[in-house]
């Protein structure tokens, strides 16, 4: 794939969105670039698709190769550049031997672990989607035992048991991240959402919790645990209209538990942002930084965003 102005954001910046992209600057008249280029397409075999190989020719694109030999501060070919998600992100000059080689390349591209268990999850977004809920958690379980460090896999595969209502097996599924929680969102909310789920079989009833909060608007635990309740059961803007009572009230109670339960159905009902770049580049200037990707827009998530800012500001 030769990469020019004309086909950069597609095949170079989009694709590497999808799977990274290796540029291989080259030219005709340079010997290395010769011997090394062969090499390069044997491991793209080899690597069975974990990376595609893109290939540009210095001579005929000098903005691109010269914007980025710039870049990262070299004045030689030939110079291999990885992207991944829509950057380049790393680079090597000179014919390197294969061995080095598949070491640059196994320090940016996924294992075929990883890659297994990325298309088990594509697969079972699938299954969702048509309702067949079974199936799909049987794809998600099997990328969770291939590569159990996916957290992505983990945390579909964690949601889709909520879902279905399998309480007692999303804890198990949940327990080996647990200690991962402050450095990921989604297993944060996923922990929230078992918590509320292990909790409702026991709460008071609905009418009684509404007469405990209606004869003391300030009796945070009844209005916490009919959040819960109403969490539990896939309630999530009654869920969180509690909770902003709580939080309106008293900002800091019990840890501010309320704020980070309504964050965490926050995070349960927002989109992941598209794996595509926004918009193509002009076609008349070279441009190597990604598109900012935003999440699509839902208006109840934005509004209840909202609320939660004027609750806390």
């Amino acid at each position: 794939m030769d990469i020019t102005l004309q086909n950069f954001e597609a095949d170079l910046i989009q694709a590497s969105m999808q799977q990274p992209v290796l540029l291989d600057i080259w030219a005709p008249w340079c010997g290395p670039c010769k011997s090394l280029t062969p090499v390069l397409e044997k491991l793209e075999v080899a690597y069975a698709g974990r990376f595609k190989l893109a290939k540009c020719n210095a001579d005929e694109q000098p903005e691109i190769s010269g914007q980025l030999s710039q870049m990262f501060g070299v004045r030689s070919i030939p110079f291999c550049v990885m992207f991944k998600d829509g950057q380049p992100v790393d680079g090597f000059v000179g014919a390197l031997p294969e061995a080095q080689l598949r070491e640059f390349l196994d320090r940016h591209v996924p294992s075929a672990e990883e890659m297994a268990a990325d298309e088990d999850v594509a697969a079972a977004e699938e299954l969702l989607a048509e309702g067949d809920t079974e199936s799909a958690l049987e794809k998600l379980q099997e990328a969770v035992a291939i590569d159990p460090a996916n957290d992505t896999a983990r945390y579909d595969y964690l949601r889709a048991l909520l879902l279905a209502g399998r309480v007692a097996e999303a804890r198990r599924a949940f327990e080996p991240v647990a200690s991962k929680v402050m450095l990921d969102a989604r297993l944060a909310a996923a922990g929230h959402w078992i918590d509320a789920s292990e909790k409702a079989p026991s709460a008071r009833s609905p009418d009684v919790l509404a007469a405990a909060i209606a004869a003391n608007r300030r009796d945070f635990d009844a209005r916490f645990e009919l959040a819960q309740t109403h969490f539990a059961a896939q309630r999530f803007t009654e869920a969180m209209d509690e909770l902003l009572e709580i939080v309106m009230r008293d900002k800091t109670w019990n840890g501010e538990l309320a704020r980070k339960t309504y964050v965490a159905i926050l995070e349960l009902m927002s989109k992941p942002a598209p794996k595509s770049a926004e918009a193509a580049a002009p076609k008349s200037t070279l441009e190597v930084a990604a598109k900012i990707n935003t999440a699509p827009a839902d208006p109840v998530v934005d509004q209840y965003r909202r609320k939660l800012s004027m609750a806390l500001f």
